[in-house]
């Protein structure tokens, strides 16, 4: 491509890029009277020498037209020449490619400056001070010249996530303040709309965004605004002091944040003694502050969404702590198996002290390390599966739980992939109030989601609060139980909602029945049920289980488990069987079967759950049963569910055990157990 080609592929009709050049063209008009104390405004030729192939000759116009507009004969005549010069060197570094660094920019608008500078003092015969003056105003343009590369060039995406680097957030702050410096001039009776603008942004930087950026834009606005014209460089001190003042009444609201400002500047103004300026100052800031008051709602919330854009970007570390947190969590559900183990082994040994057989328990010890590696594998996967972390909230939510004296050590507010939000808060085991209904009531508005009741977990020192969004569906569940020898059931029956959008059923009947299979069932159902709340998945709790079972007694020691997860936001059902009877899945007229075959847990290493998945709607019912249930046959169970009416699931629950119960024999009755659990409508 000829660089005639260029040129006019460069300069093609296009709606966007000529509103672009037209703010291009209007900035560098407007800094062409952006000057600081002496008359020097070498900041347009500065910003010709960073555009890009197709703003530079906009660039160039809208400089040239405001050097001729506002400045004498002389100057005019030397920084259009300047101009010239900057606007041919940028069309050599583009068409050219030159290498994009700063250093070729800041080197034309240098040369620009100083060589047009050098000509006319030469010309005009000036003293040396004239030189100096001239040198320092090139290198003036040099730094603008930085400045406005690094601001142009810097990523937006970066910029709109927060994610710059310190330096080239700065670049724009001073490039931003540069160029509302050179609209400082336009005023009404002193009055400057360029300086009210420039409080209003510092104030909504305070209320909307933090200290740090107050005080950053306060000390970029007060320095570019104090050197545009004599006696002025005390805004830089004023507007500084002033937003530190006001970032200490940041929750007394707007009104808070002005006064406190404009009561600052006040005291700077009798301070400075500027005469009318400094009365200005204080005028332009009750006036900014006004104009914040007054924002409409649409408009305040723009600004909190432009201050806190990226918020919700997890910082480095961030991250890790969450997972350490839920990390400690799992190790202590370890723990509490390793006790339960222990406990339920001292009481086996009570009723009859044997030795166990030492190559097995190695064996099963070394099935351990797989079972751990599972676990590890399990919250791996859930945290991959978090889309992020809202700190956004997570802020919000620390500073309302202040205000109830409620101290977390962190706050995770997870949004997953189906962007459904849970909020994990740890917080000290003697903290008051985890669990009140205002807190629940303050996170879902934060939130702007609906949550379920929540749920707290102790941890040794450590107390942790659980909320889910609240789901689309619930379970009604009802359940009942026929205990045949004693008082003791040995089929024990555990419902959990995980707090992440699950309710979990499970049935673990333990061999036989009295004393010996309660211990068992309970010992599979409550550690079962113990790792799936801690975030464990189904596979890897059943090796826990199965192991721990295989250990804790010389004598042979099973229990079957079956287990239903139903995902109450989609309906999803997943079934588990361990050794377990049949399900029933109702639809209106229809009854489905499921029917797995497995081998219960304790009896042999490496055993696996059968899993079936299914989809209920709303109205749907499962019925889950221990095998004292089906002692009697199965065929009678299908007619008696078509036969039966009941709505309520724990009248319909009663109903089949005490068929179940009527129709057996007295002398070889098992233990019965029936869950029965209904989709229904939040």
């Amino acid at each position: 491509m000829t660089v005639k080609e260029k040129i006019k592929d460069t300069y093609r009709f296009n709606l966007k890029d000529t509103a672009g050049r037209i703010i291009w063209l209007l900035i560098s008009f407007f800094l062409s009277f952006s000057s600081v104390v002496g008359g020097s405004c070498p900041f347009a030729v500065s910003l010709i020498c960073v555009s890009s192939k197709k703003n530079f000759l906009f660039s160039a116009i809208g400089a040239g037209i405001g050097y001729i507009i506002f400045c004498d004969t002389n100057d005019a005549i030397r920084y259009f020449s300047a101009v010239i010069i900057a606007a041919l060197g940028a069309f050599a570094v583009n068409v050219f490619n030159v290498k994009k660094e700063p250093y070729v920019p800041m080197a034309v608008a240098f040369l620009s400056v100083f060589s047009t500078g050098f000509v006319m003092n030469f010309r005009t015969g000036t003293s040396a001070a004239g030189y100096a003056l001239s040198f320092g105003e090139a290198v003036l343009a040099l730094g603008g010249a930085f400045f406005f590369f690094r601001a142009v060039h810097c990523n937006i995406k970066r910029l709109k996530y927060k994610a710059l680097p310190v330096t080239d957030l700065t670049c724009v702050i001073v490039s931003s303040s540069v160029i509302l410096s050179g609209l400082s001039f336009l005023e009404v009776k002193g009055i400057s709309p360029a300086r009210i603008i420039g409080v209003i942004i510092i104030l909504s930087s305070i209320r909307f965004g933090s200290q740090r950026w107050g005080l950053i834009i306060s000390l970029c606005l007060g320095f570019a605004l104090g050197i545009s014209r004599e006696n002025s460089l005390f805004l830089l001190g004023a507007y500084a002091f002033s937003a530190l003042v006001s970032s200490l009444f940041v929750n007394m609201s707007t009104v808070g944040i002005g006064i406190s400002f404009t009561l600052s500047m006040a005291f700077f103004a009798v301070a400075a003694d500027m005469g009318s300026f400094s009365v200005c100052c204080v005028i332009e800031s009750a006036v900014a502050c006004v104009v914040l008051s007054l924002l409409p709602g649409v408009v305040t919330n723009k600004m909190t969404e432009l201050w806190e854009s990226g918020a919700d970007i997890a910082p480095d570390g961030s991250l890790r702590q969450s997972l350490v947190v839920r990390l400690r969590f799992a190790s202590s559900a370890l723990a509490q198996v390793s006790e339960s183990v222990r406990d339920v082994r001292e009481k086996i040994n009570e009723l009859g002290k044997t030795e166990p057989m030492e190559s097995e328990i190695r064996m099963v010890a070394a099935d351990q390390f797989f079972s751990i590696s599972d676990m590890l594998g399990d919250l791996a996967f859930e945290f991959d599966s978090a889309e992020n972390f809202d700190f956004k909230s997570a802020g919000k939510i620390r500073r309302m739980l202040g205000e109830y004296d409620i101290y977390p050590e962190n706050i995770s507010v997870i949004v997953d992939k189906y962007d459904r939000i849970r909020i994990e808060i740890l917080a000290p085991r003697s903290t008051k109030g985890l669990n009140s209904p205002r807190l629940k009531k303050e996170i879902s508005r934060i939130c702007g989601r609906e949550f379920e009741h929540s749920r707290v977990n102790t941890s040794g020192n450590d107390s942790m609060l659980t909320m889910m969004e609240k789901p689309n569906f619930k379970m009604s569940i009802g359940f009942a139980q026929y205990c045949a020898e004693g008082h003791l059931c040995g089929d024990t029956i555990k419902t959990i909602n995980d707090s992440r959008g699950h309710m979990i059923l499970i049935i673990s009947d333990g061999m036989g029945k009295g004393g010996r299979a309660a211990l068992d069932g309970a010992m599979g159902a409550g550690l079962l049920s113990k790792l799936l709340s801690a975030g464990f998945g189904f596979d890897s709790s059943l090796k826990v289980v199965n192991s721990a079972l295989l250990v804790k007694s010389s004598e042979e020691s099973l229990a079957t488990l079956d287990c239903a997860s139903i995902d109450l936001f989609t309906g999803k059902c997943e079934f588990y069987k361990a050794g377990a009877p049949r399900s029933y899945i109702i639809k209106g007229d229809l009854i489905t079967k499921c029917e797995l075959s497995s081998m219960p847990a304790g009896i042999l290493r490496g055993i696996e759950f059968a899993k079936r998945t299914t989809m209920l709607n709303v109205n749907d019912e499962i019925i889950m049963m221990s095998d004292g249930i089906t002692d009697i046959g199965e065929e009678w169970l299908e007619e008696f569910i078509k036969l039966d009416e009941s709505e309520n699931p724990t009248e319909k629950a009663n109903a089949i055990l005490d068929f179940a119960v009527k129709n057996s024999d007295e002398r070889h009755r098992d233990d019965m157990s029936v869950i029965v659990a209904r989709l229904i409508k939040q």
